[in-house]
């Protein structure tokens, strides 16, 4: 979401220079055809009365950093899988900023509305996600709740018999990703429905 000239030549070079150039709209730092349509930015409004930093503008260096860092991860990945783990991840955390986001690309990417719904009780509605993809969100739900007891051998041993090495390398990545962007957007009060990408 960028709101300034400065904020929109950021984020739209730092785009660039990471995109994937594949023709799905994943989020973050997207490619659409050859066209950048945006990034995971963190600038904009603030509508809860207090001032908070640009993080785009302030730290340059470091989100152009992690948005090449989410360019990275999500490359090679079904466009799918990447919402539905930037999602669940953002339940855990509670980033209304970024569920928000990840549920209208999905949308955006052909996504139903059933699976993105689903996606924080999956468990219970394993029937609109593949094996794969349940492998996928265990995974996230373990290393995004690391405090709590780590990641398992059992759940990292499921996503492995789903995944090659470096799938899941990217899959690790993703989750790593989406976790700082996360912290960034509620500590800088982002705002549910205010991405402006």
């Amino acid at each position: 979401m960028t709101t300034n000239a400065t904020d929109t030549a950021v984020a739209t070079d730092t785009a660039n220079a990471t995109s994937t150039g594949n023709a799905t709209s994943t989020g973050n730092a997207v490619s659409t055809g050859n066209a950048v349509s945006g990034t995971h930015a963190v600038s904009g409004a603030d509508t809860t009365g207090t001032s908070r930093l640009d993080f785009a503008k302030s730290a340059r260096k470091a989100f152009r950093a992690l948005v090449g860092f989410d360019a990275a991860a999500r490359e090679g990945l079904d466009p799918a899988l990447v919402e539905l783990i930037q999602i669940r991840v953002s339940h855990l955390n509670h980033c209304a900023h970024c569920l928000h986001m990840h549920t209208n690309d999905a949308r955006k990417a052909g996504e139903n509305e059933d699976r993105p719904h689903l996606v924080a009780v999956w468990r219970e509605a394993r029937h609109f996600h593949t094996e794969k993809e349940q492998a996928a969100l265990a995974l996230t739900e373990a290393v995004t709740l690391v405090a709590d007891g780590g990641v398992p051998d059992d759940v990292y041993a499921r996503a492995a018999a789903c995944f090659d090495d470096t799938e899941l390398a990217q899959v690790l990545a993703l989750i790593c990703t989406i976790n700082t962007w996360n912290r960034v957007a509620p500590a800088t009060a982002k705002v549910a429905g205010t991405d402006e990408r």
